[in-house]
């Protein structure tokens, strides 16, 4: 377990304890994306337990912090490196325990956080319940109250990068809202709630464990202040509710388990000396677990190497050849490069769809006889793109195949780390049963193509209804992927032998996206100004 310097029962300058007295490691995830927050630290509101309108950002006075989405934890075998760092906070209904998170994550100052919140996992009641929650009869202050199995479950895949759906629970019904949110793991994992610490397979899960201690006339105040003007209650019903449930379940359950803290937080957000400590020891097991993707890897990885058997080249044909010199002809006018790009694009679709499965069928013919053809064995295709410039190669996916569902992934990379990350992601629902044509123009160490695929892997796809399809790529990239993943098909129209030291396909085709969108850089570019290659 990593914990800070076990000083247990010690109290430090009188503002906050350390105790070594808990568990904590191990493997796992949890639960929904909140709302965007702000700098302002304003009350949340808790209509339901998250908000889908509201962007997956945390804008701080130095960065923006995104909040969905995760960094490469896979090398350069596709496999994955490091687990997410969870932190468990627990603490009595209205102690404070998401300002005490959100400050964490302004002091952090990390790109890649989620802030998960226990409160979407509440069971789902009966009409009786129902009836009970509606006269403040329902107790929802009991660890029976909390679906531990889907809580649990959803913790362990999500702290190993997968992605996991998140129950939407609703305080006006108490009930689960139909639509589930969609959440991937992230650098650090910040749990908050009033059980955090109740269960034990739960607590294995827990990196850090943080109680947040509040008086308990402070929390009554904020309970009454929040569940009447955001929840619509009266002052009878909460009051009710607080001494029947709410008291008796802090002193039975909640105070208890402060024991099992690594740290205990008095005063809450307003305690900044405990929150630098932690911040202090959160990013030295960062700095500990920390990845690089590493470019010279995957260079020097499948040196001389043959090529991989699940690599398909388009024949090399006068048509072909001709059309790849016009594209890599720097003088090309765009028009020019825009048409025959499109070209080549039929070409390389119509050869990727020869790859899916395909079973005999019969029909009759206008002449009364009996044809023996094929037809697609599968359930759907659907065609992902990697933006920006794989987005070019739809229309020849859609003009192809017939009512076609398309997807799309962002992965850009970070400029500081040369870390490819994803910012976007919108996929049709139901696609782990598809065979899926991954499209990305262009394909030089592989990393982005790597990323993508372990996206659509985390989707449950199988790995062998994966076609991943580049109008060029290098040999690098080639290997990079087939060596990951084994089973993916990889179709192309070329591959060139070498990257430069920008990691830029040699002799190549220039920056995809830049030629076919008419966003080329001027004569006097610099490195530092030109758009970062996909990977």
């Amino acid at each position: 377990m990593n914990t800070l310097p076990a000083y247990s029962g010690a109290r430090i300058s009188g503002c906050w304890t350390l105790r070594s007295d808990g568990s904590g490691g191990g493997e796992g995830s949890l639960d929904r994306l909140l709302p965007s927050v702000s700098t302002g630290l304003s009350p949340r509101k808790r209509t339901t337990s998250q908000c889908k309108s509201e962007p997956p950002l945390l804008r701080t006075s130095k960065r923006t912090i995104y909040t969905a989405g995760r960094p490469p934890w896979y090398n350069e075998h596709g496999t994955q490196s490091k687990e997410a760092f969870v932190i468990g906070l627990c603490g009595g209904s209205a102690s404070g325990k998401t300002t005490v998170a959100r400050k964490i994550i302004e002091a952090l100052d990390v790109p890649w956080v989620v802030l998960l919140s226990m409160d979407s996992f509440y069971k789902v009641l009966s009409p009786e319940q129902q009836a009970m929650a509606a006269s403040n009869d329902y107790n929802f202050d009991h660890p029976d109250a909390f679906d531990f199995d889907l809580l649990t479950h959803t913790l362990r895949k999500l702290k190993q990068g997968k992605s996991v759906k998140i129950p939407v629970y609703d305080f006006t019904t108490h009930g689960r809202q139909k639509d589930w949110k969609t959440v991937y793991g992230a650098s650090v994992i910040i749990f908050e709630g009033i059980m955090s610490f109740a269960d034990k397979e739960l607590l294995q899960l827990l990196d850090m464990k943080i109680f947040v201690d509040t008086d308990s006339d402070i929390r009554l105040v904020r309970r009454l202040r929040r569940d009447i003007t955001e929840r619509g209650r009266d002052i009878e019903g909460v009051i009710k509710q607080y001494n029947k449930f709410v008291k008796p379940a802090f002193e039975q359950y909640i105070e208890p388990t402060m024991r099992l803290a690594d740290i205990v937080v008095p005063r809450g957000g307003g305690n900044m000396v405990a929150i630098d400590l932690i911040v202090q020891h959160v990013h030295s097991q960062l700095e500990e677990r920390k990845l690089r993707w590493d470019m010279a890897a995957l260079a020097s990885a499948h040196q001389a190497q043959p090529l991989p058997q699940t690599l398909s080249v388009l024949e090399s044909t006068p048509q072909v050849r001709g059309m790849h010199t016009i594209i890599r002809n720097k003088e090309t006018s765009r028009d020019e490069f825009i048409f025959y790009s499109k070209r080549l694009m039929r070409l390389l679709i119509e050869r990727a769809l020869s790859f899916l499965p395909s079973q005999v069928h019969i029909v009759q013919t206008p002449q009364g006889e009996d044809y023996e053809g094929k037809t697609f064995h599968g359930k759907r295709i659907t065609g992902v793109s990697i933006l920006r410039a794989g987005e070019t190669m739809e229309p020849a996916l859609r003009a192809v195949c017939k009512d076609v569902r398309i997807g799309k992934i962002l992965i850009q990379t970070n400029q500081d780390t040369g870390e490819p990350e994803l910012h976007y992601l919108r996929l049709p629902k139901d696609i782990s049963e598809d065979h899926v044509i991954l499209m990305d123009c262009t394909v030089s160490t592989g990393a982005a193509a790597m990323m993508a695929v372990r996206v659509l892997l985390d989707h449950d796809v199988q790995e062998d209804k994966i076609l991943l399809v580049s109008l060029l790529m290098a040999e690098m990239g080639v290997h990079s992927v087939a060596y990951a993943f084994p089973q993916v098909k990889i179709i192309t129209t070329a591959v060139d032998k070498k990257v430069n030291d920008l990691f830029h396909i040699i002799p190549g085709i220039g920056n995809f996206g830049d030629r076919y969108f008419g966003t080329d850089a001027p004569p006097d570019w610099s490195d530092e100004d030109m758009d970062e290659p996909s990977y």
